[in-house]
């Protein structure tokens, strides 16, 4: 079995069922050897992420709602008294009322905004805040992020901006915590089948084109996401920070490709 990351403790937040990134990610560092505390949103959440912590053998599954500081600070507390220090921490936290994102973007009220950069975006600092005490040198904060933080994309909408809020936050807190030796990056995935990604109107389109349009002519898996997490969670990664790292076959770096032309009765050559 891979031990790349014997005796690395760390947190996740946002695991909520096997068919998410968050969890593939916290599956490959688990595989690896590393230790994982568990955190679920509400009760509701509970009886779906304790059995999924447990798989892992994780004796740490507490709630916390990422937009009520004293959660934050609570949980924090509590893994102090059982653990000596903290390597990495996953934030897999986002949220925008449906109406937010697959409605119109001039239609967006300001309590939808607040509540979706509330979750998705400044829960970062937060976390990273109450966590600070704990991070050893060569600690890894690890967000997740998309595309729709650079680009517009149909029926992201809110969350595009919230995105684009996280991806500035892992900027500058890779910035101030770097003279620490503490980094701070976020993966970008591609889109993936995920029972999160069934609140996007169209999502199957979505993948469609990203399959025809990616230089790798498919979309990526669970698994590939999940590896790029153990990289950034594991010490393989101790000279990058303050990035946004696009696990998506390479659909970032296209701006037309041939299938385009078709679209405009053009043949490509």
């Amino acid at each position: 079995m891979n031990q790349l990351m014997q005796g690395k403790k760390g947190i996740i937040f946002g695991v909520s069922n096997k068919r998410g990134i968050a969890y593939a990610i916290a599956k490959a560092i688990n595989d690896a050897g590393g230790e994982i505390a568990f955190t679920y949103a509400n009760e509701a959440m509970e009886s779906r992420v304790r059995p999924l912590a447990e798989e892992m053998g994780s004796t740490f599954v507490e709630e916390c709602d990422v937009t009520k500081e004293e959660h934050i600070n609570n949980v924090f507390e509590k893994y102090a008294k059982q653990y000596d220090g903290l390597d990495f921490i996953i934030h897999s936290v986002a949220f925008a009322n449906r109406e937010d994102i697959s409605g119109k973007f001039v239609d967006i009220t300001l309590e939808g905004w607040n509540l979706a950069m509330h979750v998705s975006a400044y829960s970062l600092i937060s976390i990273t805040r109450a966590a600070r005490p704990l991070l050893r040198e060569k600690s890894s904060i690890i967000a997740l992020t998309y595309l729709g933080g650079e680009k517009s994309v149909p029926n992201y909408n809110m969350m595009g901006v919230a995105k684009s809020a996280l991806d500035s936050n892992v900027r500058y807190l890779a910035a101030e915590l770097g003279p620490d030796q503490i980094r701070v990056n976020a993966i970008s995935a591609g889109p993936i089948k995920t029972l999160a990604a069934k609140g996007i109107s169209g999502f199957d389109i979505l993948l469609k084109v990203n399959e025809a349009r990616s230089p790798m002519k498919r979309n990526v898996t669970l698994e590939e996401v999940g590896n790029a997490g153990l990289y950034f969670a594991s010490d393989l990664s101790t000279a990058v920070t303050g990035e946004i790292h696009h696990v998506d076959c390479g659909f970032h770096s296209i701006a037309l490709c041939k299938e385009d032309a078709k679209i405009v009765g053009i043949e490509p050559h």
